[in-house]
């Protein structure tokens, strides 16, 4: 092991300035703070801004000759970290093992000035030890993230362990003969666990948190940036009691485990309200959920944040400023089709306005809109709510989704009796809407009157802007997506800040169809799929595959992002 030697912290900001690293302003301004010594010298330059932590610790790590260690929580195995050392020394000492093999253990530690720990931790574990600098904000997060869900599961299944509980789930049943005495949702050990992977996808920004049940446990993954993730594997003995917890906080029948179910759950994070949707289902070997992590401040945008090309976002104003009519918002699950409904409602808004909304379930509650649930069991879906809502004066209604004749039906009877009616539809693209309406029942001269535009979008992921870099493609990858050979595009060429997939965040692509003269007689006509497309194109409409184009050639999103994205929908 090569043991870090100690650092002059008298030295260390002459030493940074020199290097550049410490602008003038900061080496004077350190110079005048009168609480700094040489324990803290180090956190006082990162928290009062005079240099970032990333580079302070490249820095320490070349002036000790170790290498310099970024940790991502999605690159790590739980089990490597938390089974050999124990958290309290972890976090007393700063250390975080990473990787393993027979002989030795590769460790991230910020803690630069004590040595005694990494001997303690040799004669402790009986291998040599691989030393590496790393970020003090990074190592607290992996600490805190694995040693507080693997603690909370540990004390979970020591719980259970006292009781006699077992549930192999649908597929496979256990029989015996004594009475099952199983851990109640709201004990501690439980309830922990819950919390703490909430907290764990929060803070890795996840979109989605899925529980999957297999024959010997539980895989638990987070999806991020449209990508899931394995996390970590919960022990089978723990899946219904966390199961149970989930339930509860999401008012769902914990008794019931044969039909899926959807239920919410409202929270904070870091001060901010949180929603989760709750979806259950039966598989075979339990109860899957999948609880789906909605960020009020992304769910209701500016409709310019959201990927509008200029053009585009002109012609969808403008239809979402008619009084009256439908318009349909189209794409697969999961591309964005409730962030443009929720942020198109956020803009027409006003005090003036009744707005109304038919959800399963609502996807976020506020105070804007009128806000009604679907509920099949007593009677109150899409199509009869249509009905009554219409004695509730409003101006505009927000219908979920259209999934049957009576609702597509209702709808349009709205939009003809004066109200602006938003929805969403299953299709590829917009051409197909037309057709699988009329495929529902619609008459077509009924849908060529109401019907005032219709969206079909995507998601792409973002090229990471901190690596962000220019390269020229091969010449067939710029063959593939209608390109000329040798332009020069953007990628991302992998980092910390995006866990080095070259990709951070999402943003969407549109194709929107505004309903013109001549698409309407081509309706009427009984146009196919192909002839409502091309007349669009004619009238100026921007397809989804030229949309993606352009934020390729701007930088955005990649070649291959566009493939994935676009592929089958021309």
């Amino acid at each position: 092991m090569k043991t870090t030697p100690n650092i002059d912290m008298e030295k260390l900001p002459k030493q940074l300035h020199d290097a550049g690293i410490l602008s003038d302003n900061g080496f004077e301004r350190l110079s005048r703070y009168d609480d700094i010594t040489d324990e803290n010298v180090l956190s006082i330059m990162v928290a009062r801004g005079l240099v970032s932590e990333e580079i302070l610790y490249k820095f320490l790590a070349g002036l000790v000759g170790l290498p310099f260690k970024v940790l991502d929580p999605l690159e790590l195995d739980y089990q490597v970290v938390t089974d050999l050392l124990p958290g309290a020394f972890a976090q007393k000492h700063h250390l975080v093992i990473f990787d393993e093999s027979e002989s030795s253990l590769k460790v991230a530690t910020s803690n630069l000035d004590n040595t005694q720990p990494l001997d303690d931790l040799v004669h402790m574990l009986g291998r040599d030890i691989e030393l590496h600098i790393g970020r003090p904000s990074e190592i607290a997060r992996v600490i805190r993230q694995f040693y507080g869900l693997h603690g909370s599961i540990t004390a979970a299944v020591k719980e259970l362990d006292s009781k006699d509980g077992v549930d192999l789930g649908n597929l496979e049943r256990y029989v015996s003969s004594k009475t099952d005495q199983k851990v109640e949702p709201t004990d501690r050990p439980i309830v922990n666990a819950v919390n703490h992977l909430l907290h764990y996808a929060f803070e890795e920004n996840a979109s989605d948190i899925h529980l999957e049940p297999h024959r010997k446990g539980t895989v638990v993954r987070l999806r991020i940036d449209g990508v899931l993730h394995d996390i970590y594997k919960i022990p089978k003995k723990l899946h219904l009691p966390i199961m149970s917890r989930i339930k509860m906080i999401a008012g769902l029948n914990i008794a019931e485990k044969r039909k899926p179910q959807d239920g919410r759950i409202r929270t904070h994070f870091e001060g901010k309200p949180v929603e989760i949707r709750a979806s259950t289902i039966p598989v075979a070997f339990g109860e899957k959920v999948v609880l789906r992590i909605l960020d009020p401040a992304l769910l209701m945008q500016d409709l310019a944040m959201l990927g509008f090309e200029t053009d585009d976002l002109i012609r969808y104003r403008n239809a979402i400023s008619k009084p009256n009519g439908l318009i349909l918002v189209t794409g697969p699950t999961g591309s964005g089709k409730t962030t443009t409904l929720y942020s198109s409602l956020t803009t027409l808004a006003t005090k003036e306005k009744n707005i109304t909304t038919i959800e399963d379930p609502i996807e976020f509650v506020t105070n804007e809109f009128n806000q009604i649930a679907v509920q099949p069991a007593i009677d109150l879906t899409f199509s009869t709510s249509l009905k009554y809502i219409l004695r509730q004066d409003p101006d505009i209604i927000m219908v979920g989704e259209i999934r049957d004749k009576e609702t597509a039906r209702s709808a349009m009877r709205c939009a003809l009796t004066g109200h602006l009616v938003l929805s969403t539809l299953h299709t590829n693209d917009s051409a197909s809407a037309a057709i699988r309406l009329i495929d529902m029942g619609v008459q077509p001269y009924l849908l060529s009157t109401t019907l005032v535009a219709v969206i079909a979008q995507r998601l792409v992921r973002k090229i990471c802007d901190k690596c962000s870099e220019e390269y020229v493609p091969t010449s067939s990858l710029l063959k593939s997506i209608g390109l000329e050979e040798g332009v020069a595009l953007r990628r991302g060429k992998g980092c910390r800040n995006c866990r080095s997939t070259g990709y951070r965040g999402r943003i969407a692509v549109f194709e929107v169809l505004e309903m013109t003269e001549n698409i309407r007689t081509a309706i009427v006509k009984g146009a196919s799929i192909d002839d409502i497309r091309r007349a669009a194109v004619d009238e100026g409409m921007i397809t989804l595959h030229s949309n993606t184009l352009s934020k390729v050639r701007q930088g955005i999103t990649t070649p291959e992002e566009m493939l994935k994205v676009t592929l089958g929908v021309e």
